[in-house]
């Protein structure tokens, strides 16, 4: 970094600080490990020697902090020694779309929508809604946002799969509890580099946008609507004014869904990798209920259950997310092991 090329170049600067925060925490802990190793040995030789008996105690409990000291930082180098998810940095297209119960699966995906936004909001992430479809009451059909942000694959990308909701609807007479479901998929939003599309494999159609929005939102045709015709992928975008924003827009999801479709087909091809992650991610597979009534959230992939669900709808995520990347390099390091 304090070469003339690196301070001449930008972006060879942003890569080499880059690389220095990532290998920072690891240079940090292997430092604080071969401390206690020292610790560990200089407690050992002065044992050997040392006759006094209040001595000797006090030797032996600081033996024993070294070696807790010492296997636990082992166990920290083995995790930051991992191999680091390439998508971990990037930022996410959230979509969410209702699924089984109607009117209350499209209030469930709004409220999944929302404890998503304020969980950004916490991390200092920023969200931006590129479209939605509601209901009547409020609800979502479906919606498609984008976060931005330092990390956020990493903590979201067990999010994809399946989520069902166990409550009274507010549409709902007599008080019966039902379940209803929602879908949500997370993907890595793509680069440049990573996708390539063909303008001719793309159709563009214009229309006017609905649902709330500002002055000439809704009064002139600047929603557009991208089908991918290789692939019969359709992406609709609608929040801004201008047709050309839109459809910049547009076409980025559509890369960030195709990008999502290669890294399902490696996945598919690598059973390894599938086994060593917290669940498939399948759409289809159902990954946690939100039971109401008895006021718990409950993840079937790791056998997690919080009794907390007003605070994590209103976006308190992070033990929940926290236990998930735990068991996932647990996982990891088991299969690491048996290599």
């Amino acid at each position: 970094m304090a070469s003339p090329e690196a301070q001449q170049t930008s972006g060879k600067m942003m890569q080499l600080m880059k690389e220095q925060a990532d290998l920072q925490p690891v240079v940090d802990t292997y430092e604080q490990y071969k401390e206690a190793v020292r610790d560990e040995a200089d407690s050992r030789d002065l044992l050997k020697v040392e006759e006094d008996p209040d001595m000797r105690e006090m030797l032996k409990e600081e033996l024993e902090q070294a070696l807790s000291k010492k296997e636990s930082l082992a166990e920290e180098l083995k995790l930051l020694l991992l191999p680091k998810d390439p998508n971990a940095d990037r930022n996410v297209i959230l979509e969410i779309r209702a699924g089984a119960g109607g009117d209350e699966a499209a209030l469930f995906a709004a409220d999944l929508y929302r404890m998503y936004s304020r969980y950004a909001d916490r991390k200092g992430w920023k969200v931006e809604l590129l479209s939605v479809n509601e209901n009547g009451l409020g609800g979502f059909k479906e919606c498609t946002s984008m976060i931005s942000g330092a990390g956020v694959y990493a903590r979201l990308k067990f999010e994809s799969g399946t989520h069902r909701v166990q409550r009274i609807p507010v549409t709902e007479s007599n008080g019966k509890i039902q379940t209803s479901t929602a879908t949500v998929a997370i993907m890595p939003e793509a680069r440049d580099v990573d996708i390539t599309i063909d303008p001719k494999d793309c159709r563009f159609d214009v229309f006017r946008a609905t649902g709330n929005g500002g002055q000439c939102v809704n009064t002139t045709d600047s929603a557009v609507r991208l089908t991918h015709l290789p692939t019969g992928i359709v992406v609709s975008c609608q929040d801004e004014k201008s047709q050309l924003k839109n459809r910049a827009k547009a076409m980025k999801v559509l890369k960030t869904r195709l990008y999502d479709l290669e890294l399902q087909k490696e996945q598919q091809e690598r059973a390894d990798l599938r086994r060593s992650q917290v669940g498939t991610g399948d759409r289809s597979e159902k990954i946690r209920t939100y039971n109401f009534p008895q006021g718990r959230v409950t993840d079937h992939r790791i056998h997690l259950t919080l009794h907390k669900i007003e605070s994590m709808i209103d976006g308190d995520m992070d033990e929940l997310i926290d236990a998930l990347i735990r068991e996932e390099r647990t996982r990891q390091l088991s299969i690491n092991g048996a290599d």
